[in-house]
């Protein structure tokens, strides 16, 4: 059995200089390939269950279908809440098996922040499970704009809430569909020199790959959210294979042909946070 902790990878990551990646998922052909490209790749994965995966499939059926896919994996596998907005929603995920949550408070003041984190970050260890906060605010292409991350609230945050993972906004954005953005490295250095917590980026699929790699073996990011341009590969294989054949109406047919391409694709985003 692989199913492990978030803090069972990110401190060997934090420790030897490389980074893990969260995949985020939509469905059991996406986390299917994930793991398919972390055993090619022998190395860890993090399988993401965000908020439209959960408007989707409810959390107890993905619970249950991530500790399937991490039991028979040969690699380590973290079963992962991204952004619960509520207590309810890290209960839930805890109770469904879930191995880490995410607890998404960047919205609110800082002291609220700190205090509703620290409380579900209490709840999740109790249960053996990990907790990541998010302190400032990562916007969407297109939506919210972004609250970057100051430096002395990130070390009262990561000080004060008791977190096993710091998701920070220096200049991420969610959704982004380019790798232009690039992100704010004098901030990332003003943060990590007041804490310990391995950070984290969301948005990583904004983020220039070679980027990416500097920061994954040379900073205190241990952890990279990408979803978007695996959404993407997804979205591209799905629509070659339905419009290969217009006669062909089985899905399971259909979908097989999206593992190859969604498989390369995780492997290259997950080359790029191997050690040196």
């Amino acid at each position: 059995m692989s199913l492990v902790t978030l803090k069972e990878v990110l401190q060997p990551a934090l420790q030897n200089g490389y980074a893990v990646a969260g995949l985020v998922t939509l469905g059991w052909e996406d986390m299917r390939a994930y793991v398919a490209a972390a055993e090619a790749e022998n190395c860890p994965v993090i399988l993401q269950a965000g908020p439209s995966c959960r408007d989707h499939t409810p959390l107890p059926v993905l619970g249950k279908m991530f500790r399937h896919l991490a039991e028979s994996a040969s690699v380590p596998v973290v079963a992962h809440l991204d952004h619960g907005y509520t207590a309810e929603d890290c209960r839930i995920a805890v109770d469904s098996g879930f191995t880490s949550v995410m607890f998404d408070g960047s919205r609110k003041p800082l002291s609220q922040n700190i205090d509703e984190t620290a409380a579900i970050a209490e709840m999740a260890r109790a249960a053996g499970v990990s907790c990541e906060g998010e302190i400032g605010f990562v916007g969407y292409s297109g939506g919210e704009g972004s609250a970057g991350t100051d430096p002395e609230e990130a070390a009262q945050f990561a000080r004060e809430s008791g977190v096993d993972a710091m998701a920070i906004s220096v200049g991420n954005v969610h959704l982004q569909q380019d790798k232009e953005g690039g992100l704010d490295e004098p901030r990332i250095r003003a943060i990590e020199a007041l804490t310990k917590v391995p950070l984290v980026i969301h948005g990583g699929s904004g983020v220039p790959v070679a980027q990416r790699t500097a920061l994954a073996r040379g900073s205190k990011i241990c952890k990279f959210n990408i979803g978007t341009e695996l959404r993407m590969a997804f979205g591209n294989a799905l629509r070659d294979a339905v419009n290969a054949d217009e006669a062909r109406f089985d899905r399971v047919q259909i979908l097989k042909e999206t593992h190859d391409p969604v498989v390369a694709a995780a492997r290259q985003v997950l080359k790029a946070f191997k050690p040196a």
